[in-house]
């Protein structure tokens, strides 16, 4: 079956075109990068984290194991010389122990079977007392409405994992030896027919996730958590 981030690589990267302004604030609002770091962004797709982090740091590196979207980020990227981009797994990356000041994942987390491995090579290439910085949407701390969610998430998307309640994130990172710095959480409301087209999700698909959205079929509501950790 093709990869589903690769059929929908172009919507995502218009997506992305669309709220870059905004990343940018925010995560230049969030993180205070002093500006020297070598920065890594894990799970990059279209290098919606690496660009916003570019004119903030000394050099940026992305990683996605989809060509597609990889391609998308360099032509987003070109004629900046301090970003590259980096085809690989987010479970083994390829660099060595505390190669990076700061490492970050946008939106990742949950599109991953074994999230605990991507936090583990996040806090492994960051350096002593480098920084993290991990996005990602939440689950409700209702174990029942968070079945709900992911029933629908995974109708939507079957790239879908299963979204972490911010216990599970938070004990992620104590695991290892990561300290919370500081976080926050914001709400999302999504116009649902835009965010199954982001899926690329129609069809006799389309009709089963709209048949399980939580809130019917306008809108769905999105909680997104954030966090800063020094290693």
């Amino acid at each position: 079956m093709p990869d589903r981030f690769a059929q929908t690589a172009d919507k995502m990267a218009a997506r992305q075109d669309e709220r870059a302004e905004q990343l940018a604030a925010a995560v230049r609002a969030f993180v205070f990068p002093r500006g020297d770091e070598r920065a890594l962004d894990v799970g990059t797709g279209a290098g919606a984290l690496a660009l916003a982090l570019a004119p903030l740091v000394r050099e940026v590196v992305g990683v996605d194991r989809v060509p597609e979207l990889l391609e998308r980020a360099r032509e987003r990227a070109a004629g900046l010389d301090n970003v590259t981009f980096v085809e690989s797994d987010a479970t083994a990356l390829p660099f060595a122990d505390f190669s990076f000041d700061l490492v970050g994942t946008l939106r990742t987390l949950h599109h991953v079977a074994r999230p605990e491995l991507v936090v583990a090579e996040m806090a492994r290439v960051a350096r002593p007392g480098g920084t993290l910085l991990v996005v990602d949407q939440i689950a409700p701390v209702d174990p029942l409405a968070a079945l709900v969610v992911d029933r629908f998430e995974r109708a939507r998307d079957p790239g879908h994992t299963r979204l972490l309640p911010d216990i599970d994130l938070r004990q992620l990172f104590e695991a290892n030896g990561l300290v919370l710095v500081r976080d926050r959480h914001e709400v999302e409301r999504r116009p649902l027919d835009a965010y199954l087209d982001l899926a690329g999700c129609g069809g006799d698909d389309r009709e089963r996730a709209l048949s399980l959205a939580p809130e019917g079929r306008d809108d769905y509501t999105a909680m997104l958590g954030w966090y800063l950790l020094r290693r």
